[in-house]
């Protein structure tokens, strides 16, 4: 799976479980700052990931990344969530906490971490 789609997928579900704004995500693995906002409503998630100026989002469990034209499921359980990368037939398993998003993505055998953004501090993060 890509980092961009990992990236995606990580402000997608912090969005989708906690019902909160992203106003943009810290990749641990990439040590950067990275130009991903998301939010949902209801079944509705809309995001748009600024460092390759592609939107996506949709009526979930599936959401579009328009970008790589190809869909991504997103199924919740609790604080956890699972799915499937259409693009690189990866998998993949995430779960939020304080702030953070951890994410297993099965292809690569690893996990990365991203901490979130609140869009109502400026420079601060979910914590």
């Amino acid at each position: 799976m890509s980092p961009h789609t990992r990236a995606m997928i990580a402000a997608a579900t912090f969005a989708v479980i906690t019902g909160k704004k992203v106003a943009g995500i810290y990749d641990h693995a990439a040590g950067q700052r990275l130009k991903i906002a998301a939010e949902c409503r209801g079944d509705q998630l809309q995001g748009f990931d600024g460092d390759r100026g592609a939107k996506f989002g949709g009526t979930l469990p599936e959401i579009y990344d328009a970008g790589d034209q190809s869909y991504v499921s997103i199924t919740i359980d609790g604080a956890s969530a699972s799915g499937h990368d259409r693009a690189s037939a990866g998998d993949y398993s995430a779960r939020v906490a304080d702030g953070v998003v951890q994410l297993y993505d099965y292809a690569e055998d690893a996990w990365f971490a991203y901490d979130v953004q609140d869009p109502d501090k400026a420079r601060s993060f979910h914590r």
